[in-house]
């Protein structure tokens, strides 16, 4: 699945499952990357990935009908785009993760908000009409 490749990644954090034989382990150490297993019996020892994992199928594949792997990919990329760029997080004070910090100006108090949809209409962005 190239569609997922990591460009510079360095680490495979990954489970004991075993799904996961010697081939896998082989096939990342080609590319460089080193595997981290996590603890026997410990689900939450890799809790970011396992929130993410969850709201991947909450907020967007729950609600779709995947046809392909490339569709597969491209909805993830869409909706990875989407949960950092745009989607407010409880956990850092209903920020976004990567907000553009360009602009030291308040937005405007008054004026016409519009919402441009993501994911076919799945959920939205809003912002203010130029």
């Amino acid at each position: 699945m190239d569609a997922f490749r990591a460009p510079n990644a360095k680490y495979l954090i990954r489970d004991n499952d075993s799904k996961y034989g010697a081939l896998f382990d082989r096939v990342a150490a080609g590319a460089g990357i080193k595997v981290l297993r996590t603890p026997f019996r410990a689900p939450r020892a890799n809790p970011v990935v396992e929130r993410f994992i969850g709201s991947v199928r909450r907020e967007c594949l729950d609600h779709l009908l995947l046809v392909s792997e490339p569709h597969l990919a491209r909805v993830v990329k869409a909706y990875v785009h989407y949960f950092n760029e745009a989607r407010p997080h409880q956990g850092i004070g209903q920020r976004i993760p990567a907000a553009s910090t360009t602009s030291d100006t308040p937005p405007p108090t008054a004026g016409k908000i519009i919402s441009i949809p993501v994911l076919g209409g799945l959920h939205h962005v809003y912002c203010w009409a130029a």
